[in-house]
């Protein structure tokens, strides 16, 4: 639906303006003069070649589109396209050598107060900060790649940057080697699809005090950490894949003050932590898949009416970590690889109830160190004598339907 709207929104301006060409032999040389001259609804066509422009400012409506291989090189001055006009459309350039500066968040493409714009086919190369997009509307950021040459966090900004913005799509971009590969702060009705975020020093996607968006057929990849949510409400995270988010206090997804979620059917493989939840309530964990992971789901404190059903927890060094003898939470029809039951009425669901929080994980998050001692037979002893007589472990944390095989 955002799609069609959007495409209504830009077909009258680039239907009913002129053609004004940018090239070496052409009237017009440089980007910016050619802009200066556009009248609303024009396309500012640009042919091959590179551009060293910075500071390029769209003011009108128009189109500004590449044709063959336009790179356009900020020489590390500054912003390379700033945007202040409603109906813009990007597309198809290579933008590289933004500003960098510790005082300035210098982006390749700024937009400041803007509805109804689209930026898609760029890629963005040596930049701070890739797209930063503050208090606009109604947009797409679609099929762009976006890439830094910073060394370290500080060096480095986000690759696709909203504050304060509302019904953006962001989809089917992938963003490597950035602070940041997606953030979100007080977005609100957006939605980020079909994204590869990879190799990033921070986190795949970060969004805070953002409420109602989607997020859905990303994959987030060997970042510092896979995503962090913090203080967000009404929230939907579908089929995702978080993957090798590895690290000493790394997770594929961290959940901080989150209110009504759904995650579900996403995928968890080889993270340090798969999901790390705090202070977070009625949240549906459903149809996920954990599967290789240090802990599959850390729970800490003030986690209240959450539902992890039918879930698949396999071969994860913990299943569940948890560090208050008080639940809340429900746990119902998962499968778990460490499961020793049995099924006599063959129905697929075995007949003793299953408590995934083991003894020697509440060891372990006091003591790091006795991780050591992960694989050994103190460890099973201390384990059993647990499941017997819980002591230290919430004795109502417990799957009364543990599945006997891999749920489909």
């Amino acid at each position: 639906m955002l799609r069609a709207i959007l495409i209504l929104f830009l077909l009258p301006m680039v239907c009913l303006g002129k053609t004004i060409n940018v090239c070496s032999s052409c009237q017009f040389i440089s980007i910016q003069k050619a802009i200066s001259v556009a009248d609303s609804g024009d396309l500012v066509l640009v042919k091959a070649g590179t551009y060293a422009e910075h500071d390029i400012t769209i003011d009108r409506p128009i189109s500004l589109k590449a044709e063959g291989d336009v790179v356009i090189d900020g020489e590390k001055k500054s912003y390379i396209i700033k945007v202040e006009s409603d109906h813009v459309s990007i597309s198809g350039f290579k933008l590289k050598n933004v500003g960098i500066s510790f005082t300035k968040d210098f982006a390749a493409i700024y937009l400041h107060k803007v509805e109804h714009f689209l930026i898609e086919d760029c890629t963005l190369e040596a930049v701070y900060f890739g797209m930063l997009i503050e208090k606009s509307s109604h947009g797409m950021i679609r099929n762009n790649t976006v890439s830094s040459e910073g060394t370290e966090e500080v060096t480095s900004g986000n690759g696709i940057h909203l504050w304060h913005c509302d019904n953006v799509q962001v989809d089917g971009n992938h963003l490597f080697h950035l602070r940041d590969g997606v953030y979100f702060e007080f977005v609100k009705e957006s939605t980020v699809t079909n994204n590869l975020s990879e190799n990033n020093f921070r986190y795949g996607l970060h969004f805070m005090f953002s409420n109602n968006d989607v997020y859905t057929d990303n994959t987030f990849r060997d970042n510092g950490a896979g995503v962090a949510v913090m203080f967000s409400k009404f929230i939907e995270m579908k089929r995702n894949t978080f993957i090798k988010n590895w690290g000493s206090a790394s997770y594929g997804l961290l959940l901080k003050e989150i209110y009504d979620a759904e995650i579900i059917n996403n995928e968890f493989i080889e993270n340090t932590i798969a999901i790390n939840v705090e202070g977070s309530t009625r949240v549906n964990y459903k149809h996920n898949t954990l599967k290789a992971n240090g802990w599959a789901v850390k729970i800490a404190g003030a986690c209240y009416a959450n539902v992890f059903e039918e879930n698949n927890f396999s071969s994860n060094a913990f299943d569940v970590s948890y560090n208050s003898k008080i639940n809340d939470n429900r746990f119902s029809g998962n499968y778990w690889s460490e499961y020793t039951g049995y099924d006599l009425d063959k129905d697929g669901t075995g007949d003793v109830p299953y408590r995934p929080v083991k003894l020697f994980s509440y060891v372990v998050n006091r003591t790091p160190e006795t991780i050591v001692l992960l694989r050994s037979l103190f460890v099973d002893i201390i384990n059993f004598s647990e499941k017997v007589s819980p002591v230290f472990t919430p004795d109502e944390l417990v799957d009364n339907a543990p599945k006997m095989k891999l749920i489909p």
